[in-house]
């Protein structure tokens, strides 16, 4: 197929472009910044230079490459450095995952779309056990999360409404995620600085950056209109995956500290990741997609899978 991946060199795009093009697509992925063309050359596809904010240039790159399938992977965080400021840390993103949204629409003629969205602190943390795509997401969020809430919600909705696909990601580790080696998460874990707050009781889920990529594949190539959760085998409780994490990394345990100080430093955002949140089922994207994630749970994805990893190893993983 022809692909066109918008956002091509962010987080996701640049371990999906290799692997489009390993399995013999057409891929053409676009960039913001023109330096980064070469380097969507030097992967084998087509770079092209658009802004997803500005319609006129996303209306000029879609209709020029007249896609089978658009791939929105646009994305405008690097990292959140404050959970106090959740809305406005993700404002770029919320924008892209909106209006950025609706530029591709309008381009997209017949093209079939498959969206990047988010499934973890955004379902409604109620019962027990695992979420499906079926479950409610959180129909009251902490303050500083409504606007993020909304702009997943627009983006699943008018994709959808299209005939399209959602991914909802679980939260990304692996290179080029605050879960890397290099990573502003982990070297917050190593200065003993990212405490458990409460009871850490609120479930994550967790996805490789790979598997991730891997997943994008098989909906591509594969998935039908829909939601589909993307993440491992073993979302954990922060009381379980943190500890974990600082043993992989060889740093001391993480501190405990009670709710009122945790309020305090990271607000309501991180005290409801903390304690609150539940993580996400991918028993469908198995089961319809066909899929299963190289790092089957984040134990193995912490000690193996933080540091880079040849883009042939991953395609390898696709047969």
């Amino acid at each position: 197929m022809k692909v066109l991946v918008a956002g091509a060199t962010g987080a996701v795009g640049k371990r999906l472009v290799p692997l489009l093009v390993a399995r013999g697509h057409d891929v053409i992925g676009t960039t913001t910044a023109p330096a980064k063309v070469a380097a969507l050359q030097a992967m084998g596809a087509r770079g092209v230079v658009a802004d997803g904010l500005d319609r006129d240039s996303v209306l000029r790159a879609v209709r020029a490459a007249e896609p089978d399938v658009i791939v929105h992977q646009m994305s405008g965080l690097a990292g959140v450095k404050n959970f106090k400021q959740f809305d406005r840390e993700f404002a770029l993103t919320n924008r892209l995952r909106m209006d950025g949204t609706d530029n591709l629409l309008a381009a997209a003629g017949g093209a079939r779309i498959v969206a990047q969205s988010f499934g973890n602190w955004n379902y409604e943390p109620t019962g027990t056990g695992l979420k499906s795509e079926e479950d409610a997401l959180d129909p009251n969020p902490p303050a500083n999360q409504r606007k993020s809430l909304a702009a997943i919600r627009y983006v699943e909705d008018a994709v959808l409404g299209a005939g399209g696909i959602a991914l909802r990601y679980a939260s990304f580790y692996g290179p080029g995620t605050g879960l890397a080696f290099d990573g502003d998460l982990v070297a917050l874990v190593r200065k003993r600085r990212l405490p458990i707050v409460g009871s850490g009781a609120g479930v994550w889920g967790f996805i490789h950056m790979d598997d991730a990529a891997t997943a994008t594949v098989a909906a591509i190539e594969r998935g039908t209109a829909g939601i589909y959760n993307i993440a491992d085998d073993e979302p954990a409780p922060v009381s379980v995956w943190l500890p974990e994490l600082a043993a992989a990394l060889e740093a001391k345990p993480p501190r405990r500290v009670p709710v009122w100080l945790g309020r305090l430093a990271i607000g309501e955002v991180g005290v409801s990741m903390m304690t609150r949140i539940h993580g996400p089922s991918n028993a469908k994207a198995k089961r319809e997609l066909g899929w299963r994630p190289y790092y089957a749970s984040w134990r193995d994805g912490f000690r193996r899978g933080l540091g880079e990893v040849s883009i042939t190893d991953v395609a390898d993983r696709l047969g």
